[in-house]
């Protein structure tokens, strides 16, 4: 090899050394800062949120009692009276309060009909809606206290009768007497009562245009203070005890591992893309490589080398005019065939497994496709699904197809859950993605043993599952993001339990954006119709049926888009393994 190229590929080295650095210590300071960023907003959304909508719905009650009240009932000759009689006792007789004596000088209140009314109207609004208490109550000035009037609340140990008072503070007493009651009135204060309080109300006004009482709501803010409690304490210590016992590790696995072989294979395939089109033929670019990782990685440079190798001999042997169009054909040939082979293919795939049957098709839009799928054993119990579309066409998705299959097998195989395959994945291909490129990912494992299928989505089509002796019937489960699109994506997941008979079918979007030459869409209620044609037979004459109900739609049209179902059927695990 060339002292020259010696020289350049150490540059190389010292240039990605950072992003390999920078990996490693994001892994760590990212996921902690990140993490507390996390915390403190959404505990803050969570305590605003949930507050707010504790006030406005405490506010929106009583605005809508009082005004159903001052339509039905004259409040003022009741309300006046209370407070009257209030003040009429001395010191020494408001401080009796709850005792039978001090309740009888107000029980002539609660045999008027005025009395009864309100509290009719207010017990139909507490019962309706879920609310602690919604009552009658004045402010007063003169003794610091919120004066009860009419309560409807049944209970012996909470309920308040006429003339009952409780002590407020300043603050509350001034915020609800200076309100104009058109905007929220509220206050949250920690009683010892009643503990921490969300009071809020609207006032009602006399003919003469004065406050003669509240239509008060009271909701108890116990939930909020231990969602947060709770929220905090799980969150926090959580990301402590994973970020300090996987972090540090899985970063390092990550970057030996993954990160620098797909980087060294990346800027020679860069390079190589480069000398090309300036009619350099060297054929070092993937041979220098010496990747010695002894899984897909290390083939997928070696397959690397063999192609650069193959294409350089068959440009010697072409003309000058026929070689231009000889290597384009040989490039996207030997890009079919490597691409054929990284899939796949062999089937039955698992004849010594009869827990379960699966078959799988990919027919590029073009010569090579960005479309791509797998299935293999984590370990004897788990069986991992994929379905992946990589956006774009042609050899730039094809290589983009490897290298994100590789990823994903990689970390599948570290035994990871669906949503942490997503994500590490995302994380490693965001590392180095220049050309921005991403893929839609599909990924799930299935528990062999009890069917139970854990499953996540990556911006990816909706999957379609069929119980046994039922029809096909597509799971509209939740979509995280592209991978690719953005790093820090975290990925959520969620099960489905297969039972013996029950079939999964999973495709791209070449198999519902099918078009024929009237720009129809094949769809999606057509893709289920096929699939519930023959719903009983083996996976691959399900995936059969489908394409020949694809083609009999688009007849003679163009296919623009790559065209990728697989189809696993759980059989259950035979009685004499049981």
């Amino acid at each position: 090899m060339p002292k020259k190229r010696v020289k350049d590929m150490g540059a190389f080295e010292r240039k990605h050394y950072s992003l390999e650095v920078k990996a490693f210590r994001s892994t760590i300071k990212g996921a902690i800062i990140l993490g507390l960023a996390a915390l403190l907003i959404g505990l803050g959304i969570y305590t605003y949120t949930l507050v707010h909508q504790y006030i406005t719905e405490a506010f929106n009650l009583s605005k809508s009692a009082a005004a159903i009240l001052q339509e039905t009932v004259d409040i003022e000759p009741l309300a006046t009276g209370i407070i009257k009689d209030y003040h009429a006792l001395s010191e020494t007789e408001r401080n009796e309060l709850s005792t039978d004596d001090y309740r009888e000088r107000f029980s002539s209140y609660t045999k008027r009909d005025d009395y009864m009314m309100i509290r009719k109207v207010l017990s139909d609004f507490a019962n309706a809606v879920d609310i602690d208490d919604i009552y009658l109550a004045m402010y007063d000035r003169e003794t610091g206290a919120l004066v009860y009037m009419v309560d409807p609340d049944t209970d012996s140990e909470t309920m308040v009768m006429p003339g009952d008072w409780d002590s407020v503070s300043e603050k509350e007493m001034n915020d609800f007497l200076n309100g104009d009651g058109k905007k929220e009135i509220y206050s949250i204060e920690n009683t010892e009562k009643y503990g921490w309080l969300c009071t809020s109300g609207v006032p009602i006004k006399s003919s003469g245009g004065e406050t003669v009482a509240f239509v008060l709501s009271d909701i108890s803010l116990a939930n909020v203070r231990n969602g947060m409690r709770g929220f905090f304490w799980s969150y926090f210590l959580g990301m402590i005890i994973i970020v300090n016992l996987v972090g540090i590790l899985m970063a390092k696995h990550m970057k030996k591992k993954l990160a620098h072989p797909i980087n060294m294979i990346s800027e020679a395939a860069q390079k190589y893309a480069d000398d090309r089109r300036n009619g350099i033929k060297d054929t070092n670019h993937f041979s220098s490589l010496n990747i010695r990782t002894g899984d897909e990685i290390e083939n997928l440079s070696l397959i690397m080398e063999k192609m650069e190798c193959d294409l350089t001999e068959y440009e010697e042997n072409l003309t000058k005019i026929t070689a231009e169009k000889q290597r384009i054909s040989t490039e996207l040939s030997l890009a079919t065939k490597i691409q054929a082979d990284m899939l796949p293919s062999i089937y039955p795939a698992f004849p010594e497994r009869p827990e379960f049957d699966i078959y799988a098709t990919m027919d590029p839009a073009k010569e090579v496709g960005g479309d791509f799928y797998d299935f293999f054993l984590v370990d004897e119990d788990h069986l991992c699904l994929v379905m992946a579309d990589v956006a774009g066409k042609g050899v730039p998705a094809a290589l983009f197809m490897m290298a994100s299959k590789i990823i994903l097998a990689n970390n599948a195989m570290l035994g990871k859950t669906p949503g942490q395959i997503l994500t590490d994945t995302n994380a490693a291909i965001c590392s180095n993605n220049r050309e921005e490129m991403f893929v839609t990912v599909w990924l799930g494992i299935l528990e062999i043993s009890t069917g139970k299928l854990t499953a996540a989505n990556a911006g990816h089509e909706y999957p379609v599952l069929r119980h046994a002796d039922g029809e096909f019937e597509l799971i509209k489960d939740k979509h995280g993001f592209v991978i690719g699109g953005f790093d820090g994506m975290k990925y959520k997941e969620y099960e489905l339990q297969m039972k013996p008979g029950t079939k999964l079918f999973l495709y791209t979007d070449g198999v519902p954006e099918a078009t024929n030459a009237e720009k129809e869409l094949f769809g999606t209620d057509r893709m289920i119709e096929s699939l519930n044609k023959n719903a009983d037979a083996a996976p691959e004459e399900i995936l059969k049926q489908v394409r020949t109900d694809v083609d009999g739609f688009v007849k003679e049209a163009e296919q623009f888009d790559d065209l990728t179902m697989l189809c696993a059927e759980y059989k259950g695990v035979p009685k004499n393994e049981q």
